[in-house]
């Protein structure tokens, strides 16, 4: 039922070029993912590097939180992104694309609202750090 609100408004491969988690969401294993999607990506090579981030700012927890608080799966180990970039390459587990779709759906409305109602229309500048972890979450930060 939630995958029909599932409707992200950006690809792994908009983000990845777009800079999101520092250029090391992947710590370098980007061998399960299409190549294509490397070929504009902001990476960096041995460790996160927030200037690779599209606002230059960190946003977001560390992994070791992602833990704590029960968002990682046994599936996902690495989060909701590499959730993401599965699910968006066909693969589906229902238990967990619930989860993550129900994480997603309750991440948006909560930051982007938290824009609209302190930011001008389309100013990038303003709240940087929600932005950024809209980005991260695929959804459009140039609102």
């Amino acid at each position: 039922m939630n995958e029909i609100k599932f409707k992200p408004q950006l690809t792994p491969n908009e983000m990845l070029g777009l800079g999101v988690f520092g250029g090391y969401y992947f710590e370098g294993n980007h061998n399960e993912y299409p190549k294509e999607w490397f070929k504009n990506a902001k990476l960096s090579s041995n460790n996160c590097d927030i200037k690779l981030n599209y606002f230059k700012i960190d946003s977001g927890l560390s992994r070791k939180e992602w833990l704590k608080r029960g968002w990682i799966t046994k599936q996902d180990p690495l989060g909701w992104f590499q959730w993401y970039c599965r699910y968006t390459l066909g693969r589906r587990i229902h238990d967990v694309d619930n989860f993550q779709i129900n994480r997603w759906i309750t991440f948006g409305p909560r930051h982007i609202g938290g824009i609209k109602a302190n930011c001008l229309p389309k100013d990038i500048t303003c709240r940087p750090r929600q932005r950024q972890a809209l980005l991260h979450w695929a959804y459009d930060p140039f609102i």
